[in-house]
């Protein structure tokens, strides 16, 4: 199983970036798929989940009405979408894949994405 994530980057306070992350290796047909977050010296964190059907949608408070995730079940793909960045979301992000939702933890890891947020 590969979790590919891409599109972190440096972008100032108040601004967007879209993450992306592609899964392979097998099918992930029922799966929830989701985001956590880390920063040096702290446990991975939850950031945002989606159901299989993308009915369902689970966030952080702490980015409540700034993200928004979404995914593409023919591509195997999830997206997240932050706007409105603060340079406490700064850290690497990482895509997830669970059986369960809400999303507690990842069955899969892959290499996350880095995020920095200037003030």
């Amino acid at each position: 199983v590969q979790l590919q994530a891409s599109g972190g980057g440096l972008v100032q306070a108040g601004g967007s970036l879209r993450l992306s992350c592609a899964a392979s290796g097998r099918t992930f047909r029922g799966y929830s798929l989701g985001w956590f977050r880390q920063t040096p010296g702290k446990e991975r964190e939850f950031v945002a989940g989606i159901n299989w059907s993308g009915y369902r949608k689970d966030y952080a408070d702490s980015v409540q009405g700034r993200f928004a995730i979404s995914r593409d079940n023919a591509k195997d793909t999830v997206y997240l979408q932050m706007n409105n960045l603060k340079p406490g979301d700064t850290g690497d992000y990482y895509c997830a894949v669970s059986r369960d939702f809400p999303i507690i933890r990842s069955d899969y890891w892959g290499q996350g994405t880095q995020v920095t947020v200037s003030s």
